[in-house]
């Protein structure tokens, strides 16, 4: 089941309100004693439903957790559609230069924020969450993808693991490795990121840099799963496929 309901984010582009997306497994309602994980998501009207997607193709994520029958509460919430390029904005770490759309200021932090202290507390209000840092994740594609590899490196008392699909490398490559480099990630934790081997040729370098920040990942012994999707692109379509790969990175049996 996916509930939604309007909430009001400290956007950038001003107070409108958007959707928030949760779903819950069906083993919730027929265990009423039992805890859950959690994966925090951006971007969520692209998540669930293709009626909801910003171009009529969401990642079919229900369909995935209902069939496959994963025991994972999914918190996500619509980015901001601001014509003035609200969602850059609210994905971006750092400020940086945007071919299309020209200087960009980043409110990373400031989404950031309301994610752990309010979002998060919400939804551990609400639902019946494993609260510890052990249970919970975080997850996006794009500039969303960029924005779980700072929440994962910046906010890692919080998360214990993410997924970044096609991430936004190329927005501020030096910065983004200096914040690897500088970051300190406790002990177990997990990451997934991936590139389409059709969207690599979309920016230049993208090869050596999806190598360098895998690389810097892997010095700071984080476990992970890299990889060049076969003939991926920049797509939900694409992400979809790959949701199988990231929520086993995700999900895998830890216990001692």
């Amino acid at each position: 089941m996916v509930k939604k309901w309007k909430v009001t984010f400290p956007a950038p582009t001003g107070p409108e309100t958007r959707w928030a997306y949760v779903y819950l497994p069906d083993s919730y309602y027929e265990d009423p004693d039992r805890r859950y994980p959690v994966l925090y998501m951006f971007d969520g009207h692209n998540l669930f439903f293709d009626e909801d997607a910003s171009y009529g193709k969401s990642w079919g994520l229900k369909s995935y957790m209902d069939a496959t029958g994963t025991d994972l509460i999914i918190a996500a919430v619509e980015c901001n559609h601001h014509p003035d390029f609200g969602r850059l904005m609210e994905y971006a770490p750092f400020d940086y230069d945007d071919p299309v759309a020209g200087p960009i200021t980043g409110y990373g932090k400031v989404t950031m924020d309301w994610y752990v202290k309010v979002f998060k507390r919400e939804i551990d209000r609400r639902y019946r969450t494993l609260k510890d840092r052990r249970h919970t994740f975080i997850s996006g594609s794009s500039m969303g993808g960029l924005m779980s590899l700072y929440a994962l490196t910046e906010y890692n008392q919080y998360f214990s693991g993410a997924a970044a699909l096609s991430p936004s490398l190329w927005t501020h490559p030096e910065l983004i490795e200096e914040m690897i480099r500088n970051s300190w990630l406790k002990p177990n934790t997990r990451l997934y990121m991936d590139y389409g081997s059709i969207e690599m040729r979309n920016h230049q370098g993208m090869t050596r840099l999806f190598q360098r920040v895998t690389s810097l990942f892997l010095m700071k012994r984080v476990f992970l799963t890299s990889r060049v999707v076969p003939f991926g692109d920049h797509t939900e379509a694409c992400w979809e496929k790959q949701i199988p790969y990231f929520m086993s990175t995700l999900l895998y049996d830890d216990e001692d």
